[in-house]
């Protein structure tokens, strides 16, 4: 086992309603959370749609802070990669790419260097240059992976972003994804996909009502995920 990088300890967050038809005035989409992230491992987290899966990676992130409870981060530069997260709709997509890396920690020469790589593996061409507004879902998506992966962080939460974009891109970022994993990247991977996680993952968790579950190994875990989503 690696070396704890990241720790949740009693993390809780809560969003105020302000609809006039909510039934209570907060939604607490994690209660209570404890949770250590380790160097190299590749942990995935299921839910179901709410259960608070994009907020704990924002927690972990740092980019959101919780109500009750502690994020510990032992010394790590973390990447959330999210549809569109971080990015200056206004800037080209190579801003963004600098941006992105020297938020990593890493010198604008650096970057600059591999801003052709970032480039090709996001199969943007003359795209590259343009707005992000300008971007789909995909493109915006393929660009966020890109980056992660040219400029690698140590910790990399990814939000659903291998659902995204055309088949060919899925196949590419799967295979990415293996070779990160098989050179002791720690990765955080949110899935709708049960399939995703068992075959990317080394261990995951459940978030259902706000509450985190864990099973025994892998193939528990996912056991108790296929039993809850029976009941919903």
């Amino acid at each position: 086992m690696g070396k704890i990088v990241l720790s949740l300890r009693n993390v809780g967050v809560r969003f105020k309603l302000s609809g006039k038809g909510a039934q209570q005035a907060y939604n607490q989409p994690l209660k209570g959370i404890t949770l250590d992230i380790r160097a190299g491992e590749t942990l995935g987290v299921l839910g179901a749609n709410g259960a608070g899966k994009s907020t704990l990676l924002k927690i972990m992130s740092g980019a959101l802070q919780p109500d009750t409870g502690e994020l510990i981060n032992h010394g790590v530069n973390v990447a959330l990669l999210a549809l569109q997260a971080g990015f200056d709709s206004n800037l080209s997509g190579r801003d963004n790419a600098l941006f992105g890396g020297m938020l990593l920690g890493y010198t604008r020469r650096e970057v600059t260097l591999r801003l052709d790589e970032i480039n090709a593996y996001a199969e943007l061409g003359d795209y590259f240059d343009e707005p992000v507004r300008n971007y789909s879902s995909g493109m915006a998506s393929r660009l966020g992976f890109a980056i992660s992966t040219i400029i690698s962080p140590d910790v990399l939460l990814i939000d659903e972003v291998l659902s995204v974009g055309d088949a060919h891109f899925k196949q590419k970022a799967e295979r990415t994804m293996l070779q990160k994993i098989a050179s002791g990247q720690t990765v955080v991977l949110v899935s709708h996909s049960r399939g995703q996680i068992a075959n990317l993952c080394d261990r995951c968790v459940i978030l259902n009502n706000g509450e985190l579950i864990e099973g025994e190994n892998l193939d528990d875990t996912l056991k108790r995920y296929d039993q809850i989503m029976q009941r919903q």
